[in-house]
């Protein structure tokens, strides 16, 4: 059974995002505004049935739980963002 606690990180830590896009916008171009001149990886993972969506994979370096939370909400904030994990 899961209860309320919170995952105790260590940071600095290496985090992967899971980022689902319109299938028409550019990854790189949403990374680069969210992530700016921070060193990350981007890889494709899915494409929807219907080939309306993408999913990629961002990982980086995060420094602490208020960066990675911060870097999450940055992501959503994106139009071409549809989901983020």
């Amino acid at each position: 059974m899961m209860d309320d606690k919170k995952v105790e990180l260590e940071y600095p830590c290496n985090w992967n995002y899971k980022v689902i896009v319109n299938a028409h916008c550019n990854m790189k171009h949403i990374a680069k505004n969210v992530l700016g001149d921070r060193t990350y990886k981007i890889s494709k993972s899915n494409n929807s049935k219907d080939k309306t969506y993408v999913s990629y994979k961002v990982s980086l370096l995060v420094h602490s739980d208020d960066d990675r939370v911060a870097l999450f909400h940055e992501f959503k904030k994106e139009d071409c963002v549809k989901i983020v994990l």
